[in-house]
């Protein structure tokens, strides 16, 4: 599982870490400097999502900050994942090989200020065409379906992803984050948005969406919730989050040995799914 220094998703990264392993799976992590990694602050304790929360005085007082933060299950599960061995001595990036892992896992997060160096980041672009070209199982969740997207395969000139069907955060999840956070944190407005439009780009084009599906082989490979699904509301209301005992608000694209999803209320479901390809894999 290759994390960024800072800022990554902390329910994207310890809810399939905590699966896995009671799936009993064997999980080892990657960091840029081979030192232990850190989620983004705002996501574990809530604090900074209030619109007060610019004041030093005032941060710590957390409100709505609780509903926004990651759930119970996914602090629970992230309290764990710091203090497991493997975490507190990753490898360096550098150092990961994709034939040695029977699969590898791609967490995201929105925080620009940590994420984009794992986004745009050479290193792990390469491993992941390494991975696609072995037949390696991968799996990637919101903003890491970006980083396949952009790991574009020399021989063929085109992304990893291209001829396959893939879902990602979708520009509804990430316009409602946006257009809450330019309230509830006006002093940082762009908080949810990793990448913003440039001057003459139209208002989502460099969402996460758009950006993966300009790597697709045809629009139609990018998959949502359909509208006849019995559990639509739940699936795309961005409020509601699956669980070990509820798959139901989740969706999960399986192609394959690549298996995506959307947002942390997909990461159990994500996990099983992942679970289930390894379980095949290793059967064959």
């Amino acid at each position: 599982m290759p994390l960024p220094s800072m800022d990554f998703d902390p329910t994207e990264a310890a809810i399939p870490w905590r699966m896995l392993k009671s799936f009993g799976h064997e999980v080892w992590f990657a960091t840029p400097d081979g030192k232990p990694a850190a989620a983004d602050p705002c996501m574990v304790t809530g604090e900074g999502l209030d619109f007060w929360g610019w004041v030093p005085g005032l941060r710590k007082l957390v409100l709505g900050g609780r509903m926004l933060r990651a759930n119970l299950a996914a602090r629970e599960a992230y309290a764990a994942m710091i203090k497991d061995a493997r975490y507190l001595a990753p490898m360096g990036w550098d150092q990961a090989k994709a034939e040695e892992f029977r699969g590898i896992v791609f967490p995201g997060g929105h925080r620009a200020r940590g994420m984009r160096a794992y986004l745009e980041s050479k290193i792990l672009q390469d491993l992941a065409v390494a991975a696609f070209r072995a037949d390696v199982p991968v799996a990637a969740i919101c903003h890491g379906v970006l980083l396949l997207a952009r790991s574009v395969d020399p021989e063929s000139g085109k992304s990893v992803l291209y001829g396959r069907r893939t879902t990602a955060l979708t520009w509804q999840l990430e316009k409602s984050g946006w257009l809450a956070g330019k309230i509830l944190r006006f002093w940082d407005p762009s908080y949810y948005r990793t990448y913003m439009e440039k001057p003459g780009e139209q208002v989502g084009y460099m969402s996460v969406q758009q950006e993966v599906m300009r790597a697709l082989a045809k629009p139609v490979d990018f998959c949502e919730v359909s509208n006849s699904d019995h559990h639509f509301a739940k699936k795309t209301s961005g409020l509601d989050r699956d669980s070990e005992g509820d798959a139901s608000p989740g969706f999960v694209v399986v192609d394959g040995k690549y298996v995506s999803a959307r947002w942390p209320g997909d990461a159990h479901g994500f996990a099983r799914a992942f679970d289930a390809v390894l379980r095949e894999e290793a059967r064959a």
